[in-house]
């Protein structure tokens, strides 16, 4: 099982993991109790249920690097391009915009 906490704005908003069984999302209690807490995507509102995928959330995947930037990170991390949980754990440290993802 691999393991990303997922961080909006400096605070940790959630936990990404992957298993045998495929993805799952949950917000943090403490993260939906604060004062104005924000979804990371439109398509993973609020809401203390754990989310549950087959397949890497899209939005979580729309992170990942493509093009000459995914051939960087293959070459230089010799990482798998179809290992997209390995990919988003090791290269969405620091997004653009205020998402980070950091391998547990």
């Amino acid at each position: 099982m691999r393991q990303g906490a997922i961080w909006i704005n400096n605070q940790q908003a959630g936990i990404l993991k992957e298993t045998d069984e495929g993805y799952f999302f949950s917000y943090d209690a403490a993260y939906l109790n604060t004062d104005n807490p924000m979804p990371i995507a439109l398509s993973l509102p609020l809401q203390e249920d754990v989310y549950q995928s087959e397949y890497l959330f899209p939005f979580f995947d729309g992170l990942i690097p493509e093009g000459w930037l995914l051939e960087i990170a293959h070459k230089n991390w010799k990482l798998n391009p179809r290992d997209r949980m390995g990919l988003l754990l090791t290269t969405c440290r620091d997004c653009i915009g205020n998402i980070s993802i950091r391998e547990i």
